[in-house]
C-alpha cells in the first residue's frame, strides 16, 4: 500500500542511516536511525520477502543500524545481557513464538464456508470465514521477526549505557519534538492529511482524529495516540533541559518546554495528558531517586494489571461509573474496552501458555457470519492472546526489569550521585509500559529505552562490584602494611637472666 514515494522512502532510508553514521557520533547516529525512521517513514507500506518478515518502517531502520554498527563502524554489540533473569526473558521472547506456531496448525472455520481453500486476507466476511492454521515453516519467520524487534535493545544496551550517551536521548527528543511541532500544527488545522499527501493514503480511520472540536494529528505515526505519547516524551525531556539550564540558556529552554507542552495539548488525547500530569511534576520538583521509585512502581502496576484484571480485583464497573460523571462518551469507550478485555481473556484461557498466534486468531468471531466481535487495543491483551502468558512474561519482563534494576542499584545513593537523565528516561519507559495497558504503543524506541537503561544498570552493577573489590584490596593491603610495620620484639637490656648468660 502506498505510492512510489512511500516505497522510495523505505528503500532510501538505509542510505540516510549510513550518512548519519559517517557525520555523527555513533550514539547519536544510532538514536536518530531509530527515532527518525519512526517519525518519517510511511505506515503499513511493506515490501514482501519470502520466508522472512516484510520490509517496513520497523525492520529497515533496525537491521540497517545493526549492520552499520557491526560491519562498518565495528562497534562491539553484546547480545546476551549480564543479568540472568534478563537472559531468561530474552530466550523466552525469541523462542516462544516458534512454539506458538507448533500449537496452532489447525484452521479456524466460521459460518457456511468450510473449504480449506478459503484464505485469511485480514477482513472477515460471510464469503471468507476461515483463518488458516499457522504453517510450520512460519516458525523461522517469527523467530527472525522477534530478533529484529530486539535489535534496538541490543544496540542500546551496548552503545548507550554510559551517562554521556544517555544524555543524548533527552536532547534528541527535544529536537524531534520541535521538528514534529510543524506537522502537528498543520494537521490541527487541516486534519490528518499529511500521510495521504506524501504517501498516498491515510493510515487510520479519519473519524478517530476528530476530538474536542478539532483534529488530533496522525502525521506519519500509526494513530493520534502514538503522536500524543511521543509529544509527552518530548515535553518531559524539555522540562528536564529547562531545569538543568544555566542562567543564560534558561529563558530559551523554558520557552521550548512551553511550546512542546502546547503541542501535547494540541494532540487532544486524554491518556498522554494524564501521564504528563504525573511525569511533569516529578521531573520539575523531585530528584532522580524518587523518579526511579515511581518508575519502578509504574512497572509493577503494568506487570500486575493482567493478573488483577483476570481475577476481578480491578473495579471495572466502579471506574466506568466514575468516568461517566466526567464524560459519558469516555465512560462508554472505557466500558466497551473492559468488555472486550473480559471476552479476550476467556479466549486466551483456551491456549494459556503460547497463545493463538497472529492473523487475528486471538479474536472472537460470530460463529455464523465470521464477523469479528472483539477489538484488542492494549498491548498486554494482544500479547497474551497471541503469545500466551509466557510471551507476556517475556515481553513485559524485558521492559520492566531495567526499571527494577535501576531502582535497586540507586536506592541508597544520594540524588547528587544519580544522573538526572537516568531518572527522566526511567519515567518515560515506565509511562510507556503503563500506556501499554490501554494502547499498543510498543515501538522500536521503547526497546531502545529499555536496552539503554538495562545497560546502565549493568554498568552500575559492575562499578559497585569493582568498588567493593578495590575496597577489599585496600583493606588487605593496609593490614599487610600494619603487620610488616610492627617493631620486632627486642630483648630487654635490663633482663637479669640475659645478664647472667652474658
Amino acid at each position: 500500500m502506498g505510492n512510489a514515494v512511500a516505497y522510495l522512502a523505505l528503500l532510501t532510508w538505509p542510505l540516510v542511516i549510513l550518512i548519519m553514521f559517517k557525520r555523527m557520533p555513533v550514539e547519536r547516529a544510532f538514536i536518530w536511525s531509530i527515532l527518525g525512521g519512526y517519525m518519517a517513514l510511511p505506515q503499513i507500506t511493506q515490501i514482501g520477502l519470502p520466508l522472512l518478515p516484510d520490509l517496513d518502517k520497523v525492520l529497515i531502520p533496525n537491521v540497517t543500524a545493526f549492520v552499520v554498527c557491526v560491519a562498518l563502524v565495528r562497534e562491539r554489540v553484546v547480545v546476551l545481557p549480564q543479568n540472568l533473569l534478563a537472559r531468561v526473558f530474552l530466550v523466552l521472547f525469541v523462542l516462544s513464538p516458534a512454539f506458538t506456531v507448533f500449537t496452532n496448525t489447525e484452521p479456524l472455520r466460521f459460518g457456511l464456508v468450510t473449504s480449506d481453500h478459503t484464505t485469511w486476507m485480514g477482513i472477515f466476511s460471510p464469503a471468507n470465514a476461515t483463518i488458516p492454521g499457522l504453517r510450520l515453516y512460519d516458525s523461522l519467520s517469527v523467530v527472525v521477526a522477534q530478533i529484529i524487534f530486539m535489535l534496538p535493545f541490543f544496540l542500546a544496551r551496548s552503545l548507550l549505557a554510559h551517562e554521556r550517551a544517555l544524555a543524548e536521548l533527552p536532547r534528541a527528543l527535544v529536537v524531534a519534538g520541535l521538528i514534529y511541532s510543524v506537522p502537528i500544527v498543520i494537521e490541527n488545522a487541516i486534519g490528518p492529511e499529511l500521510h495521504r499527501m506524501v504517501y498516498g493514503f491515510i493510515q487510520h480511520d479519519y473519524g478517530q482524529a476528530i476530538r474536542f472540536g478539532g483534529f488530533r494529528p496522525y502525521v506519519f505515526m500509526p494513530h493520534g495516540l502514538w503522536v500524543a505519547f511521543f509529544a509527552m516524551m518530548c515535553f518531559a525531556s524539555a522540562l528536564l533541559q529547562a531545569r538543568q539550564a544555566g542562567p543564560e540558556e534558561r529563558a530559551r529552554a523554558i520557552m521550548i518546554a512551553i511550546w512542546l507542552g502546547l503541542m501535547l495539548v494540541l494532540c487532544r488525547s486524554v491518556g498522554p495528558w494524564a501521564l504528563a500530569l504525573v511525569v511533569a511534576p516529578l521531573v520539575l520538583f523531585f530528584g532522580p531517586r524518587m523518579q526511579l521509585r515511581i518508575a519502578a512502581l509504574m512497572a509493577l502496576t503494568a506487570m500486575a494489571y493482567p493478573l488483577l484484571r483476570g481475577s476481578g480485583i480491578v473495579p471495572a464497573d466502579g471506574l466506568v461509573r466514575f468516568i461517566y460523571g466526567l464524560s459519558p462518551d469516555r465512560a462508554q469507550s472505557l466500558g466497551y474496552r473492559f468488555l472486550n478485555e473480559d471476552i479476550l481473556l476467556e479466549r486466551a484461557a483456551e491456549k494459556p501458555l503460547f497463545g493463538w498466534g497472529a492473523w487475528g486468531r486471538n479474536l472472537v468471531y460470530d460463529p455464523e457470519t465470521g464477523e469479528a466481535l472483539t477489538i484488542s487495543d492494549g498491548q498486554w491483551i494482544i500479547t497474551i492472546g497471541q503469545a500466551g502468558w509466557l510471551g507476556y512474561i517475556a515481553t513485559f519482563g524485558l521492559l520492566c526489569l531495567p526499571l527494577f534494576a535501576l531502582w535497586w542499584r540507586y536506592r541508597q545513593m544520594p540524588n547528587t550521585q544519580i544522573p538526572a537523565q537516568v531518572g527522566l528516561l526511567a519515567l518515560l519507559l515506565g509511562a510507556n509500559v503503563v500506556d501499554l495497558l490501554p494502547n499498543a504503543t510498543l515501538i522500536p524506541f521503547t526497546w531502545l529505552l529499555a536496552g539503554a537503561l538495562l545497560g546502565h544498570a549493568e554498568l552500575q552493577a559492575e562499578r559497585t562490584r569493582a568498588a567493593r573489590i578495590d575496597k577489599l584490596r585496600q583493606s588487605s593491603t593496609r593490614r599487610t602494611l600494619l603487620a610488616t610495620a610492627q617493631p620486632r620484639q627486642r630483648p630487654d637490656r635490663f633482663n637479669p637472666e640475659q645478664d647472667q648468660l652474658s
